[in-house]
């Protein structure tokens, strides 16, 4: 473990002497300090911030000169831009006033803070007019300098500015920093010891001293404590009367704050929902965090306990939008645990049934974004045993119906997944006459009337990649119909527009699979300008953005098979960034750094082909097949894979290396598991390959199958003709 520079009264030579102390510049500042944080590490900041602002320094050390300067009575204010920049127009411009006016600078340190580009260009503006005495380091996770140390790189959580000097002109040199540090890592000093010693670095005072001035000052309140217990045998009737008021005062405190917070879970997300601006609760959610952080959850009573859930379980849902995958875990198991405990208070009450299976269903759903699909299924099915429970307790109750149409489309979600798109058709067909039940039954609903279009769409999906274009086709064209009416309810409803975004894409797919390449377009089209409108309203909405780019790279796909390259390859790029973007939040999600990674590296092999650079098209493909190792699904391992080796050996071929190209056919060929069920996408490369590898007759059963179907997509027509073939 790389060591840390002590703090003042930590730092003695051999000789036990303590060094000299340099005196700060003095600044006229307006903050005590400016913490710098990745939004990863926002609960401690909270803390920390908290705390900070708390602290009532001991009445002996107070006003004493030290090389800080003089010694406050409170180390206030303490500035964090989520909570003092709120309303403000320019966040650059404030935040550089903010560093300028802030006496000293304390950096969270995490992995994640290390590769934070704003954390860092904080402390490199405040370190260009700061002396180095006026940064701290709070050591969250991670190792300092372990960029330093080969194999461990991944685990500095110092940003670079923090650690190298800079000079008397602002220039950062190549002389390696020792901030002062605080270690409040498990096993390290222990928060309240790391808190004291960033506060003892701030005084410029010894962490001894304050140590001990601290727990003075806590006997002598002690002493005093107990000295008033005494004193109070005699006026017994007075303190009663004043603690029943003061429980009375928390009591309304307690139920105002509640209050709030309900309105927050209730009307106003039901006002911010439709129109895609969750993201407005994000700093309310902070605070009903720091609420409840204080809260003795054991006694708290049971409606607390489940809103106190329900508050977690949102905030998870904001967390997850934006990509943030680990701290929207973290909240939906906090929460889990609180449903869970209020479960076992009431094992037969179907509300708290209900608010459990919540927190089941978002875990499960975050295992599925991470390419866990075994975990996602037992998540899947316990959320199916909750909502089957559910409704045996309260068969009356419609929106618990509603909850076993859902249990049943998660469960087709996993039969998707693991490429079983005919098992996962029959479970979404044996969902929607309930769905269409419980929307018939109350037209004004608007959830039931949209489990029917959701509904309808996996059902479409399920049966597109099955190979049943006509039912598709008759899903989608339904769906969007009943989207228009919606819309006409309210045209500001962001997750109706999603839907149409993505029914449009999938119908210009079916279109052009059917021949209808100029048909195709056309709704491919639609969806990009649905995806404008969209990415407008919420740009950071990770949801969105990956639908966005999906629909990107299939407008894309009709675009390069209609030979417009030009237009083809700046649709590519635009959907390429936001993956880029993506993965630059979370590298967990299975279908960012495996699916859609290995859509973008599949369109640009097949760019550079058609611009004729082989070479590129080969390097492209390379890459595609080692994204396709990603991920942790055997199928999608598998079969995006199939696809990339296809792309590889046509660049081959496409430079003349027709040995090696045959190669690379047969390893594709190889790689397709026994008895898997391949999309009409996936069969027609298979075909174009057996009539390249010469086995026409292999090649002519599959054309057979996609013909009956229907399928003329012009990608696949143009391959199958190139390698004399016939469709």
């Amino acid at each position: 473990m790389v060591k840390l520079a002590r703090l003042p009264g930590f730092d003695r030579d051999p000789e036990g002497e303590t060094p000299p102390l340099r005196r700060a510049r003095r600044l006229r500042t307006r903050f005590y300090a400016f913490l710098s944080y990745s939004h990863k590490d926002r609960e401690t900041a909270d803390w920390l911030h908290n705390e900070l602002e708390r602290f009532r320094v001991p009445g002996a050390l107070a006003g004493k000169l030290t090389a800080n300067g003089v010694v406050p009575k409170r180390l206030s204010p303490v500035f964090r831009d989520q909570q003092d920049l709120a309303a403000g127009d320019d966040l650059a411009e404030e935040i550089q006033g903010a560093l300028a006016a802030s006496q000293f600078l304390v950096v969270l340190c995490s992995p994640t803070a290390a590769k934070s580009r704003w954390t860092n260009l904080e402390i490199e503006s405040f370190k260009r007019t700061r002396p180095e005495g006026c940064v701290l380091a709070a050591v969250l996770s991670g190792e300092p300098f372990a960029s330093d140390m080969p194999g461990r790189e991944e685990e500095e959580c110092f940003p670079p500015a923090l650690r190298f000097k800079y000079d008397r002109r602002g220039h950062r040199t190549a002389k390696r920093a020792e901030p002062l540090a605080a270690d409040f890592r498990e096993g390290g000093d222990g928060k309240r010891l790391a808190f004291l010693k960033l506060v003892a670095g701030m005084l410029g005072v010894g962490l001894d001293e304050l140590v001990q001035r601290e727990t003075t000052r806590r006997n002598r309140r002690l002493g005093m404590l107990a000295a008033a217990s005494l004193a109070g045998m005699a006026v017994t009737s007075t303190l009663a009367i004043t603690a029943i008021q003061a429980r009375d005062a928390a009591r309304d405190q307690r139920r105002e704050a509640e209050g709030l917070i309900g309105f927050m879970l209730g009307d106003l997300k039901d006002k911010l929902e439709p129109i895609g601006r969750l993201d407005a609760l994000d700093g309310v959610g902070s605070r009903v965090l720091a609420y409840y952080q204080h809260q003795d959850k054991g006694s708290l009573t049971d409606d607390s306990l489940a809103q106190r859930s329900r508050a977690l379980t949102l905030i998870g849902e904001i967390a997850q939008s934006r990509g943030d995958l680990d701290g929207a875990l973290n909240r939906y198991q906090e929460a889990l645990a609180g449903t869970a405990e209020a479960l076992r208070r009431h094992p037969n009450d179907p509300q708290r049934l209900f608010d459990h299976a919540q927190n089941v269903f978002w875990v499960g759903y975050i295992a599925r974004d991470r390419g866990q699909i075994a975990e996602a299924a037992a998540r899947f099915r316990q959320y199916q045993r909750l909502a089957q429970t559910m409704v045996a307790l309260a068969p009356d109750k419609k929106e618990y119906r509603l909850e076993e149409v859902y249990a049943n489309t998660n469960l087709g979600t996993v039969l998707m997944d693991e490429h079983r798109y005919r098992e996962a058709a029959e479970t979404y067909q044996s969902s929607l006459p309930i769905a269409e039940a419980l929307a018939s039954g109350e037209p004004g609903n608007i959830d039931y009337q949209k489990q029917v279009t959701q509904n309808l769409a996996w059902l479409a999906d399920a049966r597109e990649y099955g190979g049943d274009q006509d039912g598709a086709l008759a899903n989608r064209d339904r769906e969007l119909t009943l989207l228009g009416a919606l819309e006409q309810i309210d045209p500001r409803d962001m997750d109706v527009q999603r839907e149409e975004m993505t029914a449009h894409r999938a119908l210009g797919r079916l279109l052009a699979s059917r021949g209808d390449g100029r048909g195709g377009l056309r709704e491919a089209e639609a969806a990009a300008g649905i995806a404008d409108r969209l990415i407008h309203v919420e740009p950071d909405n990770a949801e969105w953005l990956q639908a966005i780019s999906l629909a990107q790279f299939d407008l894309a796909d009709l675009q390069l098979s209609m030979k417009d390259t030009a237009a083809a390859a700046a649709t590519t790029r635009s959907g390429c960034d936001i993956v880029d973007r993506l993965l630059l939040r979370d590298k967990s999600v299975a279908s960012w750094k495996a699916l859609q990674r290995v859509s973008c590296l599949n369109l640009r092999s097949r760019l550079a082909i058609a611009g004729g650079n082989s070479s590129e098209a080969l390097m492209l493909a390379q890459q595609g097949v080692a994204a396709a190792r990603t991920s942790p699904n055997a199928s999608d391992r598998a079969l995006l894979g199939f696809t990339m080796m296809t792309a590889g050996g046509n660049a081959l071929a496409a430079s003349g290396q027709h040995d090696e190209a045959r190669r690379w056919w047969t390893a594709a060929l190889h790689s397709i598991p026994a008895g898997a069920e391949l999309r009409p996408t996936e069969q027609a490369q298979l075909a174009a390959i057996k009539l390249r590898l010469g086995d026409s007759d292999g090649a002519r059963q599959i054309t057979s199958a996609l013909r009956a179907t229907g399928y003329r997509h012009p990608t696949y027509v143009a391959a199958i003709q190139s390698a004399g073939g016939r469709t």
